[in-house]
Formats: C-alpha cells, sequence, structure tokens
C-alpha cells in the first residue's frame, strides 16, 4: 500500500467525522490518480476509460454513470487505510453501481491478474527443479481454484439474492449473515506462496522473475484486502439495511 505524505494537504478536500481527509467530487480525477496510482486499476471495473484530461469527479461520473458517492466511495476505502464507512454513509449512498463493480472485479482478477502472475510462476517453476516446480504450480492452482469457488459463491447466490431485494422481491433459502460466516480470508494462500518463493527457491532462479512476481503477489494481496473490506464494509451493511426495509 502507497504511503502517503504531504500530497494529502493537496489532494483532500474534506473530513469524515474522524478528522480523516477524503476524496471529494470536485477534485480532478488526475488528482487522485496522483495521489494514489493504484486507483487508476479501479477506473476500467467502472467503465471509466483514460485520457479524462482535467475534468472532476463529478464530471466524469456523470459522462460514465456512475454515481459519484459510490465511486468516492470505493476510492477512499482503496486509498486510506484508516478509514472504515459509517453505517449511515453506506444507507445513503447509490448503490446501484455496487454488483456492476464487484462482477467486473472478480472478473479482473480471474481473467487478467490471476493468469498473469501464474505465467510468471510458471517460469520460475520450469526453471525451478522438478521438486520445486510442482510444489509452485500446485500452491498456485489450488488457489486460483479455492478464489473461483469463492467468486462463484458470490455470483450465484450472494449476487441474486441482493437483486431480489433491491427489486422488491422475498429473497429465499439466504441470508446476508450466511455470507458473512462463510467469507473465509483468501488472501492468507497468497502470503504463504511468497514465503515459498522467498525461502524455498534455488539461488539458480530467474531472479528477474521471481522479484517480478513477488511485486505481483503483493499488488494483488493488497488489491483482494480492499476487495473483502468493501464487501464486509459496504455491501454487508447494505443488504442488512435490505433485509431490514423488506420486514418492516
Amino acid at each position: 500500500m502507497i504511503v502517503f505524505n504531504g500530497i494529502f494537504a493537496i489532494f483532500a478536500a474534506k473530513k469524515d467525522s474522524m478528522n480523516k481527509l477524503l476524496f471529494s467530487e470536485k477534485m480532478k480525477l488526475a488528482d487522485l490518480i496522483a495521489a494514489n496510482h493504484n486507483l487508476i486499476l479501479m477506473l476500467p471495473r467502472f467503465g471509466i476509460p483514460l485520457g479524462f484530461g482535467d475534468k472532476s469527479v463529478a464530471e466524469l461520473c456523470a459522462l460514465n454513470s456512475v454515481p459519484a458517492d459510490f465511486f468516492l466511495l470505493i476510492c477512499n476505502v482503496y486509498s486510506f487505510d484508516s478509514y472504515l464507512p459509517e453505517y449511515k454513509t453506506v444507507i445513503s449512498t447509490d448503490m446501484r453501481f455496487l454488483l456492476p463493480y464487484l462482477r467486473a472485479s472478480h472478473k479482473y482478477y480471474i481473467i487478467e491478474r490471476l493468469p498473469h502472475i501464474e505465467q510468471h510462476l510458471n517460469r520460475i517453476a520450469d526453471s525451478a527443479g522438478e521438486k520445486y516446480g510442482k510444489i509452485l504450480k500446485r500452491f498456485f492452482a489450488d488457489y486460483k481454484n479455492e478464489v473461483s469457488e469463492h467468486f462463484l459463491f458470490e455470483e450465484a447466490t450472494v449476487f441474486p439474492y441482493i437483486e431480489s431485494l433491491t427489486a422488491g422481491r422475498q429473497g429465499v433459502g439466504f441470508r446476508i449473515t450466511d455470507f458473512e460466516k462463510s467469507h473465509n480470508d483468501i488472501e492468507e494462500k497468497l502470503n504463504d506462496l511468497i514465503q515459498i518463493i522467498f525461502k524455498y527457491l534455488p539461488a539458480n532462479s530467474s531472479q528477474g522473475d521471481s522479484i517480478g512476481v513477488a511485486f505481483d503477489i503483493f499488488q494483488l494481496s493488497a488489491d483482494l484486502n480492499k476487495h473483502a473490506l468493501i464487501e464486509d464494509k459496504v455491501l454487508v451493511p447494505y443488504v442488512k439495511f435490505l433485509e431490514g426495509k423488506r420486514n418492516e
């Protein structure tokens, strides 16, 4: 995660109840990216292309039919480790883009990031000898399967349930507390993989590939951690709010 310096004094425009600086819709999107370049990974998930010039967050969100308050909620969660949205913030935010955003995130992980890391890892495995090569390939294959199953459960069960609630229909056979209980931390195995790379690869393995894949895994781990945080601190309280409305 990026360490932010005095740039916050320039690029942050408002404060939450805990006096933490946050981004605002009046800011230029280019300034948000300058403050935290990891936010550039978020833009495709919102359908916002590069080449946005000096347009503000509000202008670009309007051009791309993205609720500005939701966009800023995601950007603030990703950029400020100490920021956790309050319940009243969550239920007052326009959540129309929540499921499209989460689905786009799943697609990014499964189609882009994991195959990219696997390609690097396979080069390392092929040069590491049969013993360590098999360990690396099997470990990563197991991890991919776990991530895929986690996302499949969300898309086949959790998301349709939320869509039923937002459409005013009765969700049957599922409650969001079931999701909370089964929401396992899928970042732990990435940390194990890093340890394998650091500790057990032979010295003659490609250093360029080893360092490159380590950085990729660190970035993926940080991204997945924020993804899980959004589900825990945004999706779950929002769905509990919907369930409460249904039961009124």
